[in-house]
């Protein structure tokens, strides 16, 4: 006989973004209808209660000659004050006087017998045991609860208009409520980001998708005994993906997602930090299984006690409420932590141990594939030409993040618009990656003609260098146009994604940044400060060649490079050299030597190609940019033959 399992009991079902909306007016409408209940009141007691319109002020002598002309139908009297109705016909509906302090209880004549002015009163009335009233003058009310009511209504507006502001705009509670959590929970409506917006990092996606996996079906994993990962730290440089990793486990996870920033436990007050910890995964445990967002984690997770003086005790209390939650006695096994830095190596070695933040997911700069695919995948939302070449704009851009390449394809689609284009083209397209890399081209500037000539010289010796040696990228632009901190560029087409470079690979890349100093000296016989970026490149690569990577035959198979530890890491405060004096020194002369001898080898093959390189520095002077066809031709020893066409600017309109 087989059983039925149990059903699992429902959970409560939470409240959506709308009934959240709602609650948070209900508090507002509550007060407006206070206000307006005050207001009512004041208008009741100080303005005609009980008598339709407004009364008309009259003096108790005109009420007395208008009492006695019949011309009064009721009365009522409450302590010092009569109000009451005119008889049809009056110009106006009802009335109000004032008697002096006990005059109503002065004594009159009345058909002879002594009798007091109320009774006067309603003996001159029509009826008066329906129309004269009299009403106790409540005490209490009109000498102690009255005045107090503007008072009363001045608190309430201060309270609503003053202690309202100071309140956190970032989350709920107020002053005194500063040590609950700020996680923002992502309700169904705001996970619009799924696994198939994010490309180019497959791998990631793999092991997160293990988390998801493990969420949606908890008993797949425990039924051979196998333990999900507690925590999973996302490292990376900026612009690689982590956040959107995040906002796509959240599309794909049918669980609460709790997401936070690590400077959003950090305040002025000490313990605020550890206490907003503590409600974080208190409300993560209320709805586990669940997954909490760690933003910037480095924050709060640096290395503790670093620094000159002891660390910051609020943020190390931080750290410290993080740790105990993550690996306690009170743990839930069903909380998923995820954090997100760039930062690795400031974190403290108890927040990175097995148990806390289990496993370690690096998400680095994409390759080609990756690329094209994160192209492909923001291409979707812009209009695309029929000659738009994604592969090759994938090539063009090799030390591009995923944010650069989705800049790249807005500003292209911004181009389009406004060149009053109906879709994007691949001319779009290489301007946009153009802008995104080194800036917006400066054709306003005015650039004196000698200064073009030596730009145009330097970049021809770039290109003819980079063409001239084996083994390196071919050109695929050249440009004199100034740009942001260039004044020209050469852009190489690589062939291929490199991870490992090789000691020949090293020289021609040297020898390639000395390619425009050398050209200065050959063609225009001096030297310019062009070169400055050249040269910081080129003594990297040289230094990187016989400091760390032992391609050095002089120095040898060591590595030298120095501890450049930064302060309040918690390690070294000062940088130390491993090496001796003399070390250095053969040091530095192996690293002239190696750039001394790249510079003779650039300035070689330029005078062995002396009239090609006249013939691309001329072309780049009269066409300012050339494309690789153009290149090719240029080597080939043929002319430059081609229409150049000026867009002519639109007329404004009369």
């Amino acid at each position: 006989m087989n059983d039925a399992a149990p059903t699992p009991p429902e959970k409560p079902k939470r409240p959506d973004a709308a009934s959240l909306r709602n609650a948070e007016r209900r508090p507002r409408g509550a007060l407006v209808f206070l206000l307006f209940t005050i207001v009512a009141a004041i208008v009741y007691y100080y303005g005609g209660r009980g008598v339709a319109g407004m009364p008309q002020e009259i003096s108790y002598v005109e009420f007395f000659q208008l009492l006695k002309q019949r011309n009064i139908k009721t009365v009522e009297i409450e302590g010092n004050e009569a109000r009451g109705q005119f008889q049809p016909g009056q110009p106006h509906k009802a009335y109000r006087t004032t008697f002096p302090e006990g005059y109503l209880k002065e004594v009159t004549t009345i058909n002879g017998e002594p009798r007091s002015v109320m009774d006067h009163i309603a003996f001159q009335l029509e009826n008066p045991e329906k129309n004269f009233h009299f009403v106790p003058p409540n005490v209490l009310l009109m000498q102690f609860i009255l005045p107090l009511i503007p008072w009363v209504l001045l608190f309430v507006l201060a309270w609503y208009f003053l202690f309202r502001q100071i309140r956190s705009p970032s989350g709920p509670g107020g002053v005194l409520s500063f040590g609950r959590s700020r996680a923002r929970l992502a309700t169904k409506e705001q996970r619009k980001v799924t696994f198939d917006d994010v490309a180019g990092i497959e791998e990631a996606k793999e092991e997160v998708g293990e988390i998801i996996e493990f969420l949606r079906d908890p008993a797949k994993f425990q039924r051979i005994g196998g333990r999900i990962p507690r925590g999973v730290l996302l490292v990376g440089a900026p612009g690689t993906g982590k956040t959107l990793l995040a906002k796509a486990i959240a599309g794909e996870a049918e669980v609460p997602f709790f997401s936070i920033c690590g400077s959003d436990f950090v305040e002025m007050f000490v313990g605020v930090g550890a206490s907003r910890v503590r409600d974080l995964f208190r409300q993560a445990k209320d709805n586990s299984p669940c997954i909490i967002f760690l933003d910037e984690i480095d924050a709060v997770g640096r290395r503790r006690g670093s620094g000159l003086g002891g660390g910051h005790d609020e943020r190390e209390q931080t750290l410290n409420a993080i740790l105990v939650e993550m690996d306690g006695f009170d743990t839930d096994d069903d909380i998923i932590v995820i954090a997100a830095t760039n930062r690795p190596d400031v974190l403290d070695p108890a927040l990175l141990r097995p148990g806390r933040f289990d496993r370690e997911i690096v998400i680095d700069l994409s390759d080609f594939k990756g690329r094209e695919a994160i192209l492909r995948v923001h291409a979707k939302r812009v209009k695309m030409g029929k000659d738009v070449d994604l592969p090759t704009l994938a090539k063009t851009t090799p030390s591009f993040s995923g944010a650069d390449l989705e800049a790249t394809i807005n500003e292209a689609a911004l181009r389009a618009v406004m060149k009053k284009k109906d879709f994007v083209e691949q001319e779009d397209l290489e301007e946009a990656r153009d802008k995104v890399k080194w800036g917006r081209q400066k054709r306003s500037r005015v650039v004196d003609e000698e200064d073009r000539r030596v730009t145009a010289y330097h970049e021809a010796g770039h290109t003819m260098v980079s063409m001239m040696l084996p083994g390196v990228e071919s050109v695929h632009k050249v440009s004199i146009v100034p740009r942001g901190m260039t004044g020209g560029m050469t852009m190489r087409l690589p062939d291929r994604d490199r991870h490992n470079v090789s000691k020949r690979y090293v020289l021609s890349q040297i020898t390639v940044c000395f390619g425009g100093r050398a050209a200065e000296e050959i063609f225009c016989k001096d030297i310019s400060a062009g070169a400055q970026n050249d040269l910081k490149q080129a003594t990297q690569l040289a230094r990187l060649m016989v400091c760390e990577w032992g391609m050095s035959e002089a120095v040898g198979p060591v590595n030298y490079m120095e501890n450049e530890e930064h302060m309040f890491l918690g390690r070294e405060i000062a940088r130390t050299r491993n090496h001796s004096e003399a070390t250095a020194n053969e040091i530095d002369r192996e690293v002239r030597r190696i750039l001394e001898e790249c510079c003779q080898r650039a300035r070689t093959l330029l005078e062995e190609n002396h009239e090609t390189t006249e013939r691309m520095a001329r072309a780049l002077l009269k066409y300012e940019v050339l494309n690789s066809t153009d290149v090719d031709t240029i080597l080939k020893g043929r002319e430059i033959e081609r229409a150049r066409e000026v867009a002519t600017p639109p007329q404004p309109a009369t």
